[in-house]
């Protein structure tokens, strides 16, 4: 019931506001009917008989390139205004894209202070991050799906594809929030054109560049920026720095360091390992050699210094005893951990305005995430005599030995654009080609790391044809084919596949206001390796932690355990049908000369086939879980990734934000559910229901914003026993930003104001009430945290 009351009242409010302006709308809108329809209809005539053209945005002026370096800024900005390319790879405006896309502007970054890349898109309609607080690597839920690249994320278009298994999301990546200039996030398979993975969406991100520090007028530009907060000495330090070495040449290049200790969740409990050291640094290097020609260089070096895993807790602690009352004080293995993350990319960018048959972009990239992993801490102290007289086992490894997980991403995407028109018709083709290999390898002395994230070789490639139409300005058509192809391999076993994907998008404009689209969209994803080839025996609950023997006749150092990973090379990819209706709203001037209001509100329904999840099976094992008279436990000795019959996610989301200069509010809301169609089962990866409303104001000739965020979740407790659901929570946060001189930035944020505990995504439940410890307790969000903020930035002509 309390839930039930919490979630009503947000949208209680949310439909109040809404309802609100309806009615106030109306008089307005009957008022401007007729004129509007004059307006529209002479419109409609001259862009019948205009020309093709390219987006405004290929032809920035200075201003505009240097409008994210500017202090603040005087006329608002409407964040679904903001040009993208995530859902078509061609560019226009977000809230004119016919898909479901949701941007983070630069403006947006620099106001939250964010310490993870989950701080600035948790608010986003049908996106979700799951994080612990042990470990800064994120993991994207979009539309309730994630792991083994079902949401793809790019970072200045490379692929990021890290995958480590354990008791967490299977499928991470690494980017420090300090150093993104702006995120496109689409929902849905809708951009299928970006290859295999795509089915849950794509996550794109944009890191700083030189027009983010140096601005209009300027030769030269520093920004230096430090951040201090409370909750356990949480500081940062950054500077970026730009010179324009003459119209042709651009150099930027900077680094970040910020340090953390370990949290206090909402309860005032301190979540163990949750500090941590990051750094990072950043160059690039940009030449026009001619007219309407840019290549890029860039390089991104980061490394984080963490400890992952959790110390036993005591009893009376938060979250120390199990739902029957018993004690679920142990802890987990621990590891002392540094990744480092490096990314090169190299671009070709040729856009001129007159010319409509060549618009490309083209991209070479390199990733790689290598993690280093010390163990200093075990579930027990008992010595082991498999570790030499060192706590420890054959699986999680001993006390002081190391482990270590590789991954090596190359990558290519080229694509261009070709523009005409035939009679009322202006036409935009797109196609392109792209391919992207992986290398995973893994070591691990003592544990079994190999065996749980198996190295192998990955190879996915393919190529796209759009079509973009717009008939006179009542009618636009989108449709595209997708061709991909992947190839996987290891010293034991391969595989492969390939397949084509359609996507048609219809959309009608019969007004200025409203825009309705209906859409069809395919994607396809390829089984990971780890999916493919993950083969031998998992840790054992049982004494000493021993082993069964494994179907490959492998065994630990005991005779019997608790269940063993089993290979699957016959593992078909997952194909994604997504059907979607969607409304786009654009109105200015609704209420008072000025104002704007943005919105997007999409319906969806994506039936995925060939669904890959984990399956066990086998004759039921009694296995005991200590010496007596401790308990024994029934398992299933065998687990292995399958692909069941199909899934089912379906769900409403929306977002809008009204701005009336010299103030604005804004809803953004989800509801979906999802089952697995076989066994009639909710999907654990379902995230809780929410609601986010956005209020602010802009004082003192807008050079003080302030502005409140309060996100509203319910629960989703349709997952299968084997999950503890996430927990249902408010969460509320303050923002101000003030320039008291164009140079000076000081921004003062509030995060979660009632120091609420929560817990955002749902956890597996350990077969003995322990094992899964770690995630249970690391996930746990921060309670009350307070940042300050100064930025100063240097410049000259």
């Amino acid at each position: 019931m309390a839930d039930g009351a919490r979630y009503s009242r947000a949208l209680i409010l949310g439909a109040s506001v809404v309802s609100i302006a309806a009615v106030m709308t109306e008089s307005g809108l009957a008022q401007t009917a007729s004129s509007q329809a004059e307006n529209a209809s002479s419109e409609r005539a001259k862009q019948s008989k205009r020309k093709p053209g390219k987006p405004q945005v290929a032809e920035a002026t200075p201003d505009t390139l240097n409008a994210r370096a500017q202090a603040g800024g005087t006329a608002p900005v409407q964040v679904l205004d903001t040009i993208t390319a995530a859902a078509t790879k061609t560019e226009e405006r977000a809230v004119d894209a016919l898909a479901p896309v949701s941007v983070v502007t630069s403006e947006q970054i620099q106001t939250r202070q964010a310490s993870t890349v989950g701080d600035l898109i948790y608010n986003l309609p049908g996106v979700w991050v799951q994080n612990r607080g042990d470990d800064p690597a994120t993991s994207i839920n979009i539309r309730g799906l994630q792991d083994f690249g079902r949401v793809a994320v790019v970072v200045d278009g490379a692929r990021q594809n890290y995958q480590r298994t354990g008791h967490f999301a299977n499928g991470s990546f690494f980017l420090n929030p300090e150093l993104i200039s702006g995120i496109d996030i689409v929902r849905g398979p809708t951009a299928n054109i970006y290859g295999s993975g795509a089915i849950g969406g794509v996550a794109s991100f944009r890191t700083k560049d030189i027009e983010d520090v140096v601005r209009a007028g300027e030769r030269w530009g520093v920004d230096v920026k430090t951040i201090l907060g409370s909750n356990y000495g949480r500081a940062l330090g950054s500077a970026f720095g730009g010179v324009r070495v003459n119209p042709n040449v651009d150099i930027f290049a900077g680094g970040t360091y910020s340090t953390q200790e370990s949290y206090k969740d909402g309860t005032g409990y301190e979540v163990a390992n949750t500090g941590n050291r990051l750094s990072s640094g950043i160059a690039k290097l940009t030449v026009r050699p001619a007219d309407g020609h840019e290549v890029k260089l860039g390089t991104i070096f980061q490394e984080d210094i963490f400890s992952v895993g959790q110390p036993p807790r005591r009893a009376g602690d938060p979250n120390s005893t199990n739902a029957n009352g018993t004690n679920n004080l142990n802890g987990t293995s621990v590891y002392a951990s540094n990744v480092k993350n490096y990314t090169t990319t190299l671009g070709w960018k040729y856009s001129q305005p007159d010319d409509q048959w060549f618009d490309w972009d083209a991209k070479i990239y390199w990733n790689r995430t290598e993690n280093d992993q010390i163990k200093t801490a075990h579930t027990s102290a008992t010595p082991s005599v498999y570790c030499g007289g060192v706590p420890g086992n054959a699986v999680s490894g001993c006390i002081g030995s190391n482990r270590g997980y590789l991954l090596d991403t190359i990558g290519i995407d080229v694509h261009n654009t070709t523009r005409f028109e035939t009679g009322s018709w202006r036409h935009a083709v797109t196609y392109g080609l792209d391919a992207f290999q992986d290398k995973v390898s893994s070591r691990d002395r003592t544990g079994t790391s190999e065996v749980t994230t198996p190295g192998g070789q990955r190879t996915v490639s393919g190529g796209f044809v759009q079509w973009k139409a717009n008939y006179t300005s009542m009618l636009e058509v989108i449709g595209a084919l997708r061709y991909d192809n992947y190839q996987l391999s290891s010293a034991s076993s391969s595989s492969g596949g390939d397949r084509l994907s359609p996507k048609i998008t219809v959309a009608l404009v019969p007004t200025a206001f409203v825009t309705p689209y209906a859409s069809y969209a395919e994607g396809y994803r390829a089984p990971s390796i780890t999916e493919t080839l993950v083969s031998g025996p998992h840790a054992g609950a049982t004494v000493n932690d021993s082993f069964f023997r494994c179907p490959s006749g492998t065994s630990g150092p005991g005779a019997d355990s608790t269940f063993c990973f089993v290979p699957n090379p016959n593992l078909r990819p997952e194909v994604g049908k997504n059907k979607e209706i969607g409304f786009n709203i654009k109105k200015n001037d609704l209420f008072t000369a000025g104002d704007t209001l943005r919105g997007k509100i999409n319906v969806f329904r994506n039936d995925i086939s060939d669904f890959i999840d984990q399956v066990a099976y086998g004759n039921p094992l009694v296995v005991p879980t200590g010496p007596p008279p401790a308990p024994s436990i029934t398992v299933l000795p065998f687990l292995q990734y399958q692909n069941v019959a199909s899934a089912r996610i379906q769900g409403f989301e929306a977002e809008a934000m009204y701005d009336a200069n010299l103030w604005f509010f804004g809803l953004s809301g989800t509801y979906q559910t999802g089952k697995n169609l076989q066994t009639g089962f909710g999907l654990y990866s379902i995230p809780p229901q929410k609601i986010t409303t956005t209020a602010g104001v802009r004082l003192l000739d807008r050079t003080l914003i302030l502005s409140m965020m309060w996100t509203s979740a319910l629960a989703n407790y349709d997952i299968p026993r084997t999950y503890t659901p996430a927990t249902s929570y408010d969460l509320v946060n303050l923002y101000a930003q003030y320039h008291p001189t164009p140079d000076l930035t000081l921004n003062f944020s509030v995060e979660n104001l009632f120091n609420r505990y929560y817990r955002p995504y749902a956890i597996p439940v350990g077969s003995t009430g322990d094992t899964q410890n770690d995630v249970k307790w690391a996930s746990a969000g921060a309670g009350l945290v307070i940042k300050g903020g100064l930025k100063y930035h240097f410049g000259a002509t």
